[in-house]
């Protein structure tokens, strides 16, 4: 029996280092991870999916995204015939956006963001990851392997102005009750991960080793969070 091909899209400036604690059954599934790449002269959040898509070679993949990651597999799922789509730490629309961001998009204020100053791997990482990782900046200069001003000011802008209105409901959502970047509490239909941040995919990957199998395979059972 062929594996089932899992594709594990990173978080905004990270690399797919954020997935080395995770460990899947070997033989059932085949992991495969995406990195970022330098965006195009304004190019669109489309043709950037579209161009990472050409890296997904196998058939009826899961996509898993983490945070501007979930964002970009759900744009990928539109030029692929896809097994799953899962997001962690993300949203499933604009409308899951914490009011700051919604602010941000109506006043341009993202525009005038210092980006050049988040180059620097400390502020990097508060932008990226939330205020609460002051402590772990020597696991975050591993992390964060993006910073490229370009790609900054594209990926930045690309969130805020993310236009999807309308929720894709086959798209499997694990968040965490203490996400400081997208708020649980804008957050609905989703597998709560109780202690989570928005940094999960390190703290709580123990928890996602027990339960992403089954949550790929469709075995488990999750009680929604509306």
């Amino acid at each position: 029996m062929s594996k089932i091909a899992v594709y594990f899209m990173p978080g905004l400036a990270a690399s797919s280092a954020i997935f080395e604690r995770i460990a899947l059954p070997e033989d059932i599934f085949e992991i495969h991870l995406l990195e970022w790449e330098i965006p195009q002269k304004q190019e669109s959040l489309s043709a950037y999916a579209q161009r990472i898509a050409l890296k997904i070679t196998q058939p009826n993949p899961v996509l898993i995204g983490v945070s501007f990651g979930g964002i970009m597999v759900q744009e990928i799922a539109k030029y692929l015939t896809v097994a799953k789509v899962i997001i962690i730490s993300s949203v499933k629309s604009n409308l899951e956006f914490p009011r700051r961001m919604k602010i941000a998009k109506t006043t341009k204020a993202y525009k005038l963001l210092p980006m050049r100053l988040l180059l620097n791997v400390e502020n990097l990482a508060r932008f990226s990851f939330g205020d609460t990782v002051r402590k772990r900046l020597q696991l975050y200069e591993k992390f964060l392997s993006v910073r490229d001003l370009g790609y900054l000011e594209w990926a930045v802008q690309q969130v805020i102005l993310w236009d999807r209105t309308t929720v894709d409901t086959n798209v499997i959502h694990i968040h965490g009750d203490k996400d400081d970047v997208f708020p649980i509490k804008y957050i609905s239909d989703c597998i709560v991960v109780a202690g989570g941040t928005h940094v999960l995919i390190l703290n709580k990957y123990r928890w996602l080793n027990t339960h992403l199998p089954a949550i790929i395979l469709g075995t488990y059972q999750p009680t929604p969070r509306r």
